[in-house]
C-alpha cells in the first residue's frame, strides 16, 4: 500500500512526535516502594515513537514538548539529545523552583516479574508540558518552512490538560495542511482524564481530534474507551491473539471516520508478567487486513513501550513504501525486541528488527 508522503528532499524530518518527555526512575529487579537507586532514562508514549525511528531505523526526528527550566529538565534535554532527536521545537517554561508549576514528569516505572505485574508510577500533575499553548510553537514554520513527512500524536498527550488538546488539534491542522501524515495513538488512561470530565470528555476529544487523523493506533480497549465503540467479543477476542472481530471494530470506527487510511492495534495475550502472546494486525483502506506473525510465548523483561515501538516499527514500513503486511511484521517485531531491554525506549537495530520481521531466531549471533 502507499500513503501519499511528502518528499524525502523537500522536508527537514521524516518524523517528529508531539508530546510529554518524562524522566523514568526505574528500580531495576527491585518494587519502587524498597529501592534506595533508580536508574533515569527517558520516556513518553509519543516521544518513543520518534526515539525508535531515530535510533532503530535512521530516521530525521524532533520532538515538540515543553521543559521546566531547572536541572531536571537539563538532564531530560540531555537524555533527549542522546536519543538523536531533533530538540530545535522544544519550548522551555520557567520552573517557580518548589514545583507548583511547569514541573518536569517523573514517572517511576517497576518491571514485574512472573505473577507480578508491572507497575507505573506517574508524577506529572502541573508540567511545562500540560501548559503548552498553542502559539507556543510556529507551526507553519515546522510544517511548511522546515516540512515533515509524519507526525505523531496521541490521547496521553491530549488529555494531559484543555489546553493540550488544542495545542494537537492546532499541531495535526497545520500538518495536514501542509501534506503531512498524522498518526495517532488512542492510549486511553483513566488516571489522566478523571479531573477533566473522566471517559465522557476523553471521548468527545478524542472524536474531534481522530477527524483529522490518517494513521491510527489503539488496543483492545481503546476503541471502546477513547472513542466510544462497542461491539460485542472485541476485547475477548483481542486479548486471545484473535483478530477475528478486528473486522466488525474497523468498520464501525471507518464509517465514523472515512478519512482514515491505516488502522493497527497490537494483540497481547498476558500469560504473566514475564511471557506475553504477542501479535498485530492492522487494515487499510488500499490493502484490506494484514496480520503480523504471532509470538504465543514472548519472553518480556521491560513491557513498557511495546506499544510505541510497535508505531514506530510500523511507520517506518509506511515511510519507506512498504506493503501493510511487511509494515505490520516490522512493527510487531519492532515491540517484541523493545520488550526484551529496560526502558521506554528500543534498543534494536534496524537489521535486528529486519531480521526477525523476516522469520530469524535467537539463536547467537557471531
Amino acid at each position: 500500500m502507499t500513503l501519499t508522503l511528502r518528499a524525502i528532499d523537500e522536508c527537514r524530518y521524516d518524523a517528529v512526535a508531539l508530546g510529554e518527555v518524562m524522566l523514568r526512575l526505574d528500580p531495576g529487579e527491585g518494587r519502587v516502594r524498597t529501592a534506595r537507586s533508580f536508574r533515569a532514562s527517558e520516556g513518553g508514549g509519543e516521544y518513543n515513537v520518534a526515539r525508535g525511528l531515530r535510533r532503530a531505523f535512521g530516521q530525521r526526528t524532533a520532538v515538540v514538548t515543553a521543559l521546566g527550566d531547572n536541572e531536571v529538565g537539563l538532564l531530560l534535554e540531555d537524555l533527549i539529545l542522546q536519543g538523536g532527536v531533533d530538540t530545535a521545537y522544544l519550548v522551555w517554561k520557567e520552573a517557580d523552583g518548589i514545583g507548583r508549576e511547569n514541573r518536569n514528569a517523573l514517572n517511576f516505572t517497576e518491571r514485574g516479574f512472573g505473577v507480578r505485574g508491572a507497575l507505573g508510577v506517574s508524577d506529572r500533575a502541573h508540567s511545562a508540558t500540560a501548559a503548552l499553548a498553542p502559539d507556543d510553537v510556529d507551526w507553519d514554520r515546522l510544517f511548511g518552512v522546515d516540512g515533515v513527512r509524519w507526525l505523531h500524536t496521541g490521547g496521553i498527550f491530549a488529555g494531559l490538560s484543555a489546553a493540550t488538546a488544542e495545542v494537537a488539534e492546532a499541531a495535526m491542522t497545520a500538518a495536514r495542511a501542509h501534506g503531512t501524515v498524522v498518526s495517532y495513538d488512542l492510549n486511553y488512561r483513566p488516571s489522566i482524564w478523571r479531573e477533566q470530565g473522566g471517559q465522557a470528555r476523553a471521548q468527545e476529544v478524542n472524536r474531534r481530534l481522530v477527524a483529522l487523523v490518517d494513521v491510527l493506533f489503539g488496543n483492545e480497549e481503546d476503541f471502546t474507551s477513547a472513542l466510544g465503540f462497542e461491539v460485542d467479543g472485541v476485547n475477548d477476542a483481542l486479548t486471545a491473539l484473535d483478530p477475528s472481530h478486528f473486522e466488525a471494530m474497523i468498520a464501525s470506527v471507518t464509517a465514523a471516520f472515512p478519512q482514515l487510511e491505516v488502522v493497527a492495534t497490537t494483540l497481547r495475550e498476558v500469560h504473566t508478567a514475564s511471557v506475553n502472546g504477542w501479535g498485530a494486525v492492522a487494515w487499510s483502506a488500499a490493502a484490506g487486513f494484514a496480520r503480523a506473525t504471532n509470538r504465543r510465548e514472548l519472553a518480556i523483561l521491560d513491557r513498557v513501550g511495546g506499544g510505541d515501538s510497535f508505531a514506530s516499527g510500523l511507520a517506518f514500513g509506511l515511510l519507506e513504501g512498504r506493503s501493510l503486511l511487511e509494515a505490520v511484521e516490522l512493527g510487531a517485531a519492532h515491540g517484541a525486541l523493545a520488550m526484551t531491554t529496560p526502558g521506554d525506549t528500543s534498543m534494536a537495530s534496524r537489521s535486528e528488527v529486519e531480521s526477525l520481521a523476516a522469520g530469524g531466531s535467537a539463536r547467537v549471533q557471531r
